[in-house]
């Protein structure tokens, strides 16, 4: 008897602003496929808008990194998720009570009222940019600067060294570290915050560490230390999605010259084109993942319970049946909402704030530096294949002046 021959997963992109080719065929020939993942071990991708929204609402599709059929995408990944508990990789109860510490934070008035702060952050670090040598790597020194500088004034937390962030993001968002190297990346993390939300405690301000330490920790909501694995998550999956986001926005509007000239003469426009580059670009394309602890029915396709299963962001956002002609961004686009920032219980409670931070970072670029270029070609642009999270590694830009 052999052993089943299965598909490896992930897919490469075969175009940066989109997600693999290959899901198209895959959504209308078998929308519900067995894969092997890295790790060796196999899972089930869904492709189908329909599937993967009801997949990310079912109370049965389990989050918890413990279960044995995670179809966690790094060798690392599990291992070091068992240790650490991320509350994005659990279940209610104990899911709820820690995004109930943080959604109150990010609520739309509460991000408007942050705007102001943001826009100054962000218009300070393009005058940075001016001050620079050009050609200018847009990673590092404007969409790692400006997601690092945010969420450090956000939590309150010293932005001294902006590439610690980045590095530390790096190495546990990839799908090539062991589980030693997520380990120390982490545990460096935790030293830092451990030692801020003493500081807080005893001194503190007007920041988000400063109000969960006040009023939790007392209260024995939560443990110091559950309250700094909280603080680390939302620093990685918050920092590192938004600055794929700006940089691969600002590629994708370099290479369009006519939505770019629409967002020029119609900024009120920004919003609707930073929703719609979310929709297409979806750099967080394989982060929904689950293990059923029910059987359940996809597109014709039974999978048991105790299955590992990966909703397609990507292949979700580029569904035909809910986004006509998947590939265009159509700043007046109805329908169904894209998948980018998830569904159900463990959708992003960030999200409105990274819509905000994407479309400030994106229009202050492009208002104060208008003549901003691509140094070469996308083939010279680096990107990153091997992270949770598409992006670009390294971007020269230049300008004339």
């Amino acid at each position: 008897m052999t052993s089943e021959v299965l598909p490896d997963f992930p897919i490469r992109r075969d175009e940066p602003f989109f997600p693999p080719a290959a899901y198209d065929r895959i959504r209308a020939q078998t929308p519900v496929l067995r894969v092997r993942l890295p790790t060796g071990r196999p899972a089930w991708v869904l492709t189908r808008y329909a599937d993967v929204r009801a997949l990310l609402a079912d109370p049965a599709a389990s989050s918890d990194i413990r279960r044995p059929n995670f179809p966690a995408m790094g060798a690392g990944e599990q291992e070091a998720g068992i240790r650490t508990r991320p509350f994005i990789r659990t279940d209610p109860p104990r899911h709820t009570r820690f995004r109930k510490l943080f959604v109150g934070e990010f609520t739309p008035r509460r991000v408007q009222a942050l705007r102001p702060t943001v826009e100054k952050l962000v218009d300070g670090l393009v005058d940075d940019l001016h001050s620079l040598g050009r050609p200018v790597d847009l990673v590092p020194h404007y969409a790692n600067a400006v997601t690092t500088t945010v969420v450090c004034a956000l939590l309150g937390v010293p932005a001294d060294d902006v590439e610690f962030f980045r590095d530390v993001t790096r190495v546990s968002g990839s799908r090539l570290s062991t589980s030693e190297q997520v380990g120390a990346a982490l545990g460096q993390l935790f030293s830092l915050l451990g030692g801020l939300v003493e500081a807080k405690r005893r001194t503190p301000g007007d920041d988000l560490v400063s109000r969960l330490a006040g009023e939790h920790l007392p209260a024995g909501t939560v443990t110091e230390q559950e309250l700094v694995s909280a603080l680390a998550m939302t620093i990685i999956a918050g920092r590192e999605t938004t600055t794929s986001m700006i940089t691969l926005g600002a590629l994708y509007l370099l290479e369009h010259a006519a939505l770019r000239a629409e967002l020029e003469r119609r900024p009120d426009r920004w919003p609707a084109a930073v929703d719609e580059l979310l929709r297409v670009l979806s750099v967080g394309d394989s982060l929904a993942l689950r293990v059923l602890t029910e059987q359940r029915t996809f597109s014709g396709t039974t999978i048991g319970a105790g299955e590992g299963v990966i909703g397609l962001l990507g292949a979700a956002n580029h569904d035909p049946d809910a986004f006509p002609r998947p590939r265009e961004i159509d700043l007046d686009r109805a329908g169904p909402a894209h998948l980018s920032f998830g569904h159900g219980g463990h959708s992003c409670f960030g999200a409105t704030l990274a819509r905000m931070e994407i479309g400030v970072a994106l229009e202050s670029l492009f208002r104060r530096i208008p003549e901003l270029s691509l140094v070469g070609g996308i083939a010279d642009v680096d990107f990153k294949h091997e992270s949770a999270t598409f992006g670009v590694e390294e971007m020269r830009v230049s300008w004339p002046g």
